[in-house]
């Protein structure tokens, strides 16, 4: 699996999803000026842009171990403070956020529970930690029809649903298994739209993520039959695909 990919793949890939998204994802946070925020995995930056655009560049910060993504951040978010780093070793003190975020990230940690602590440990005590991930156990997230496909031409092959945080009740169990108190959770959906099915097929070809990497592993062959799995799942002609994230809050 890989992040270490150009921003612009990220952003035809799962850029079209997490974008509308982090649009949702920053109302939950109630956002007051003044307040000093962190993005953990911020990525090429679209939660950050967002955070930005409520507290203004100097009160947010933003932390992903990707220097493609890091570089990307930087370029779309000039004043705002970028580092690259992971989320189980946060390099910032104890209690000098208001709030810390990750979206689309957990599931993705190498030490799920420790990185939600280390976001827990650099908010202020009573601080918010909020968390989102994509409902891939419950077959609601945007990559369903693929691993569906994938299933059908590869039942051996391992998909996204064992992810941590990904299945109802999860992800909340990880904030409190992290020491977060007054977890809360909830589900927030968004629908993307494609012309065709050649524009929802293309960035998967494009290496992004899991399900990027497992295409960029199969021999032609192997990867004609997954797009004709796919190709008989969905229409060639324009279509919605929508897709749910599991939210969780806590407070440090």
């Amino acid at each position: 699996m890989s992040f270490d990919v150009a921003a612009a793949a990220y952003a035809r890939f799962m850029g079209v999803y997490s974008e509308p998204l982090a649009s949702r994802f920053v109302e939950l946070l109630q956002l007051q000026p003044g307040q000093r925020a962190l993005d953990v995995g911020c990525g090429p930056g679209v939660l950050t842009a967002r955070l930005a655009d409520r507290l203004g560049v100097s009160g947010v910060v933003a932390i992903d171990p990707s220097a493609p993504f890091v570089a990307a951040t930087r370029d779309r978010l000039p004043g705002v403070e970028v580092h690259e780093g992971s989320a189980e070793r946060l390099r910032f003190a104890d209690g000098v956020f208001d709030l810390a975020v990750a979206q689309l990230v957990v599931h993705f940690m190498s030490d799920p529970v420790t990185g939600l602590a280390e976001m827990a440990r650099v908010t202020r005590p009573g601080g918010l930690v909020a968390a989102s991930v994509w409902d891939h156990a419950g077959e609601r997230g945007p990559l369903t029809t693929f691993w569906s496909a994938v299933r059908d031409v590869d039942p051996r092959a391992a998909d996204e649903s064992g992810l941590p945080g990904v299945r109802e009740g999860d992800l909340a169990r990880l904030f409190r298994e992290a020491g977060l108190s007054d977890v809360r959770s909830g589900t927030l959906t968004v629908t993307v739209g494609f012309d065709s099915f050649d524009e929802w097929w293309a960035p998967y070809t494009m290496g992004v993520g899991p399900a990027g990497s497992y295409v960029a592993l199969l021999d032609d062959r192997a990867r004609a039959s997954l797009e004709h799995a796919c190709r008989a799942r969905l229409p060639e002609s324009a279509f919605e695909v929508d897709a749910t994230a599991w939210t969780v809050t806590g407070r440090a």
